[in-house]
């Protein structure tokens, strides 16, 4: 079952989108590919903010389980989170709508009197909470591929284009937002960190995205996400689905530089700590 909402539980459960956890972050993000016979997912991001839950981790008394919803369900538990998870392809259809998800479920029974991270309304009385074994402790946010997609992750793409009047053009496709360069060498490619070094460049796009997303589909300047349909636009698509897997409720043009905070995880923050470490090398 992929939770995508509330959901009432009689103990509090860690997720992003319930606020019975102070530090409640529970984020995932996915690379796929292919071969003959398999989908190969590979998480690029897998972060638990809660202390509790990490400990809980330590002591292997949870375990985390990767949900895959398709035409056909498909779960595994994780062994580790670095792994390629392959799935073969008459197991999962990608054709069709998919939703991904990460379950944590205990392996015996967990009592929360030393669980920190519960906002206080708990304090009086979470000694008394236990979840038994095989309960759910928590689970992700939820990633959307469309079978529309010929990148269903991919939101930026890049390229050399040495005719350009300019040294970088920002292009929004069908289905990326496309960085033009007119020399490789603007994409750091030789140095080490270059993702980082290449983060005011999404910045950017991301920007132009968005301010694109808020003229398609807002009015008097701002879209209330949790009203909108669906968009047929495979991008505003996905950057749709990546606000609401971030709970983004509205955009509008005024908290443009917030959302892109939220939905990068501190992109200037990650930036500045790229630059620093390049600065205590002596580079």
């Amino acid at each position: 079952m992929i939770y995508k909402k509330d959901a009432n539980f009689p103990y509090p459960v860690f997720a992003s989108n319930v606020k019975t956890y102070l530090k409640n972050e529970f984020l995932i993000d996915l690379d796929i590919n292919e071969d003959e016979k398999n989908f190969i997912f590979k998480f690029t991001e897998f972060e638990i903010e809660s202390d509790f839950i990490k400990q809980m981790r330590e002591e292997n008394k949870i375990q985390f389980i990767l949900i895959i919803q398709s035409k056909d369900n498909w779960f595994t538990k994780l062994t580790s989170t670095n792994d390629e998870i392959k799935v073969p392809k008459n197991r999962l259809s990608l054709n069709n709508r998919t939703l991904i998800q990460v379950h944590i479920q205990a392996l015996e029974s967990i009592n929360f009197k030393g669980n920190e991270d519960l906002i206080p309304f708990y304090d009086a009385f979470k000694e008394e909470i236990t979840v038994q074994k095989n309960g759910l402790i928590g689970y992700s946010n939820v990633l959307v591929l469309e079978g529309r997609f010929r990148k269903p992750l991919e939101i930026f793409s890049k390229r050399v284009d040495q005719n350009l009047s300019s040294e970088i053009k920002i292009e929004l496709g069908n289905e990326t937002i496309e960085l033009v360069f007119k020399d490789a060498d603007y994409q750091f490619g030789e140095l080490p960190k270059s993702s980082g070094l290449m983060l005011p460049y999404i910045y950017m796009g991301m920007q132009k995205a968005l301010y694109q997303f808020i003229k398609n589909y807002g009015t008097e300047d701002s879209v209330e996400l949790e009203y909108l349909d669906e968009p047929e636009n495979l991008l505003d698509l996905k950057i749709f689905n990546l606000m609401r897997n971030k709970n983004v409720d509205e955009l509008s043009i005024d908290n443009v530089d917030e959302v892109i905070n939220q939905i990068s995880d501190s992109m200037i923050g990650k930036y500045a700590s790229t630059v620093r470490e390049f600065a205590s090398d002596g580079n």
